[in-house]
């Protein structure tokens, strides 16, 4: 796939659209592509995620089980991100991730996105800035639950 194309599909995502041009054009270049067959698995507790996935072809089944037993607590089509807290910091998963159909996804490294925010910093701030927002509104929406 094009690198234009590669751009065109970060931009679908929400938080790819607060990053500056060159920073999205910096990602699309240093992703890395990897192709899933069905029944893949590309995440499996116990671990840590260590960077998003972009994923621009296919499906995921998201399970809240490292054994995939039940049915999938979400199914994610393309283009979607997975991940994204894992671009940031260290996160641990607790379920599996498995390719539903033959599937393509775009690796972001948390090394390679800090590196562009870096080079980035108003790209950065936005970030932030949107983090900080949703963070606010699940504190919102915890806050009856706490008072119980």
């Amino acid at each position: 796939m094009a690198l234009n194309d590669d751009i065109h599909l970060f931009t679908e995502i929400p938080l790819f659209r607060l990053l500056e041009k060159d920073a999205v054009r910096l990602l699309a270049f240093s992703a890395e592509t990897k192709l899933l067959r069905a029944g893949d698995i590309l995440a499996r507790a116990p671990g840590s995620l260590d960077g998003g996935n972009l994923l621009i072809k296919g499906s995921l089944a998201i399970f809240d089980n490292p054994d995939q037993i039940g049915n999938a607590a979400q199914i994610v089509r393309a283009p979607a991100l997975v991940g994204e807290l894992s671009m940031i910091a260290q996160t641990d998963f607790v379920g599996s991730i498995v390719a539903r159909e033959p599937s393509t996804i775009l690796r972001i490294s948390r090394a390679v996105f800090h590196r562009v925010l870096a080079e980035y910093p108003e790209s950065a701030q936005k970030v932030r800035l949107a983090l900080l927002d949703r963070l606010k509104g699940i504190s919102r929406e915890l806050q009856p639950l706490a008072s119980v």
